[in-house]
């Protein structure tokens, strides 16, 4: 039986969402970035207090499959771009069909009916997310940071970056008082 768990974007989602199953006595087989695999079958009081649980601690449980899709292409494009960086060889919307085994239009379709905003935009959003972390921790010039985040140039993240914060990446550096957003809250 698989699990589908919302809002699961990094390694350490992972470790507190296995706790989570663990403390109710549930031994989970596998956990994965937004999903679970368990042996058995859960109980509908396991699964009432797995979900009070999880809601605790900012996770959910998806039930339908529009929000299991939605889910997995928000859990692949994090993980693109806080994991793999420059590991993507062909276009997004490639990436995403093969990835899932779905047709690009479908899930593009679906992800803007949902989410009130296209999936490119939502990686944009990602990216410059990641491009405000690297900035702030001031160990990368704006040069590796492109190219780390597979912009075509310095000037096209500079670019990219304006339009979204309404700042160049070298103002923003100066300020600050600016807080970044967390993933689920894109």
């Amino acid at each position: 039986m698989k699990l589908y768990i919302k809002n699961m974007v990094c390694s350490r989602c992972k470790m507190v969402v296995k706790s989570v199953f663990e403390d109710i006595g549930i031994n989970p087989i596998v956990v994965e970035l937004g999903e679970v695999e368990l042996k058995n079958d859960v109980e509908e009081n396991q699964k009432q207090e797995l979900l009070k649980s999880l809601r605790a601690i900012g996770f959910d449980l998806i039930d339908d499959k529009k929000s299991k899709t939605i889910d997995k292409i928000k859990t692949l494009i994090i993980d693109l771009v806080q994991n793999k960086n420059n590991d993507l060889k062909s276009n997004l919307s490639d990436y995403l069909s093969e990835q899932l085994h779905q047709d690009y239009n479908t899930l593009s379709n679906l992800f803007s009916e949902v989410e009130n905003t296209t999936i490119e935009k939502y990686f944009m959003s990602q990216k410059i997310e990641k491009v405000k972390e690297l900035i702030i921790y001031d160990e990368l010039s704006l040069s590796e940071i492109s190219y780390s985040l597979n912009y075509s140039s310095v000037s096209h993240l500079s670019n990219q970056f304006k339009k979204i914060t309404g700042f160049s990446p070298t103002y923003f550096k100066s300020l600050k008082s600016v807080k970044r957003r967390q993933i689920e809250d894109l």
